[in-house]
């Protein structure tokens, strides 16, 4: 993220330059690319060797990002840890309250086809919640977590941001996300969370 910014700042910093506006054939030819991409990578998976050992690990860390755990953990930590306990409770209900409108927008405005239903040969190990699939919702939820996490405890920051990775990967295994669905959720939930921190600091 910090590469990201820096980036940013660095494009900032350069002379102003006529940039020729994006027209929606090239919107179409960048979204084919990336989308052709992604549904490469659904078929190599298809490939992998041991699928059963894959998709048991995957249900796992699937389970593990599922939404309710949240909500009591918070409500663990504000009864038992004090004050840092009780701030990450309620930026994680700001958080939230930013993620979530913004994940349902760009969800319904969008309507990407889960890869189980677009992709012949990709079938769904657990059934989706839903039938769109950019951005994804357990990414999103799983990076609002890790990233608050990691700022009332830093030295949790590799721990949680691991996990985070790999529930997100575990969507793509279990064939309901495409990758592109994944990173899209986890640029969503760090900004979500971001800014809910911010807000209440």
């Amino acid at each position: 993220m910090s590469l990201l910014f820096l980036a940013f700042v660095t494009e900032l910093s350069l002379p102003l330059v006529t940039v020729k506006p994006v027209n929606s054939g090239e919107h179409k030819l960048m979204w084919h690319f990336l989308d052709s991409h992604d549904r490469a990578l659904m078929m190599r998976l298809q490939t992998l060797p041991n699928p059963h050992y894959w998709q048991r690990s995957a249900r796992l860390f699937s389970l593990s990002g599922d939404g309710a755990g949240y909500l009591v953990f918070a409500l663990l930590m504000a009864s038992f840890d004090g004050v840092s306990g009780r701030q990450f409770l309620w930026s994680g209900l700001a958080s939230f309250a930013i993620e979530l409108p913004l994940y349902w927008l760009l969800k319904n405005g969008l309507k990407r086809n889960r890869p189980c239903h677009a992709v012949l040969g990709i079938a769904a190990i657990v059934q989706p919640h839903d039938k769109f699939s950019l951005p994804s919702g357990h990414s999103a939820a799983a990076f609002v977590f890790a990233t608050l996490l990691t700022w009332y405890w830093p030295p949790l920051a590799p721990i949680v941001y691991l996990w985070a990775g790999l529930v997100g990967c575990s969507r793509v295994i279990l064939g309901v996300h495409y990758l592109g669905d994944v990173v899209a959720g986890a640029a969503l939930g760090y900004w979500a969370a971001k800014l809910g921190i911010y807000w209440l600091n």
